[in-house]
């Protein structure tokens, strides 16, 4: 199964707090992982692999495996060091790599910024790495909370991250558009001066006499 030729401009329009609420699924990242420089944003699929804390081998492999135009979604153990910096960067940039998603560090985040490289990560580090061991690429696991499998449909910005199943992409972004129709009405109405508890048909609390 494949992602919708259409996905990227959709994603990017509806973002990840609206495609989370759409999916009904829980598929949201750990909120502490988020863009190492403003404005980042990434809608791809993802290429899952596992680090042992502190080595970043599978990385390297990673960027030498995961087909054009995927996201690296890494998982380290919540180990923060600096995974990733300007050399793999420019790896991936060669080998059509779009984005990093890491729950450990990177670092030249000045560089990877100036490249327009997003990466989401869970810290920034000047550690530097070994290059011993890959326990897992290209292979499904749970990151950070949510399952991730390769062709997954990674969206990340300024919200957080989210990890969509490619077989519940489709349904997603269809249900995300009517979501954001219904929120666009909704704050028609509020510009008309109805009050939210009135449109969402919330209860007032009953007042102390």
């Amino acid at each position: 199964m494949s992602l919708p030729h259409d996905y990227q401009p959709i994603a990017k329009a509806l973002g990840s707090s609206t495609l989370y609420e759409a999916s009904g699924l829980p598929c949201a990242v750990d909120r502490q992982i988020r863009a190492v420089w403003p404005g980042a944003f990434i809608a791809a699929p993802a290429y899952p692999l596992q680090c042992a804390p502190g080595d970043n081998l599978g990385l390297h492999l990673a960027v030498a495996k995961a087909p054009h135009g995927s996201v690296l979604v890494c998982d380290t153990a919540d180990f923060v060091a600096g995974y990733w910096g300007e050399v793999l960067t420019v790896a991936a940039e060669t080998a059509g790599i779009v984005g990093l998603v890491i729950n450990g560090g990177v670092r030249d985040v000045a560089a990877l910024q100036a490249r327009g490289f997003a990466v989401f990560a869970r810290g920034i580090s000047v550690k530097g790495t070994v290059k011993a061991t890959a326990p897992s690429v290209g292979k499904p696991f749970v990151f950070s909370g949510a399952p991730v499998c390769a062709g997954d449909l990674v969206v990340a910005d300024e919200d957080g991250v989210i990890i969509i199943p490619v077989a519940a992409v489709e349904r997603t972004l269809r249900e995300g558009r009517q979501r954001a129709d219904k929120e666009a009405l909704l704050m028609a109405r509020l510009r008309e001066g109805h009050t939210t508890l009135d449109l969402l048909g919330l209860t007032r609390p009953q007042e102390q006499p």
